[in-house]
């Protein structure tokens, strides 16, 4: 059965190893039949929630307008997400944080509209090598899933990413690619 998958991408870096983990990904959700969109909120004007309260008070998620307007309708249509990123300061970067904050709007207490996406995943590359640099990013990512009702699908996770191109040698991208056929 074919299902919407949204992609979120965080890097900045045009075809860099995240990217290139996200565009696995999509090839095997392709193969597989899905219907995916990509959505890189590097080059987005995406703030932060800023703790109004006045969640959907304009038909909206958000009633600060930005290009969260654009992400919402694809958040609403969608059965999973995919969010790949890479890691900065041991947690999300501020391209895709403003995103990630603004899904308060559809979880928990303060949430009037609850999103038909029932499975997620995330993908995290870095320079680091060590697992505990990447505990936060993925403590925060479950703590988010699981307020949102989300079901974690699986965290691929990558270090030792500093030059470019590394991600091509290291066997990822087809973890990724089988991740993605695997949805």
């Amino acid at each position: 059965m074919s299902k919407k998958v949204l992609v979120l991408t965080a890097s900045p870096r045009k075809n860099g190893n995240t990217d290139k983990m996200a565009n696995a990904f999509i090839k095997g959700a392709e193969q597989a039949g899905h219907c995916v969109t990509k959505f890189e909120t590097a080059f987005k004007n995406i703030g932060g929630c800023r703790a109004c309260n006045t969640c959907w008070s304009t038909g909206t998620a958000c009633s600060v307008k930005d290009d969260f307007n654009e992400l919402e309708p694809l958040l609403e249509s969608c059965e999973v997400v995919l969010i790949s990123t890479p890691l900065y300061w041991l947690s999300f970067p501020a391209q895709i944080k403003g995103a990630i904050d603004k899904l308060y709007a559809y979880g928990g207490a303060g949430g009037l509209r609850k999103l038909a996406i029932k499975e997620c995943y995330l993908f995290v590359c870095g320079g680091d090598t060590g697992e505990e640099e990447y505990k936060p990013i993925e403590t925060m990512y479950q703590l988010s899933a699981d307020f949102l009702g989300w079901k974690d699908r699986g965290i691929l996770r990558t270090g030792g990413m500093d030059d470019e191109g590394a991600i091509e040698k290291s066997g990822i991208l087809e973890k990724a690619e089988e991740l993605g056929r695997s949805i």
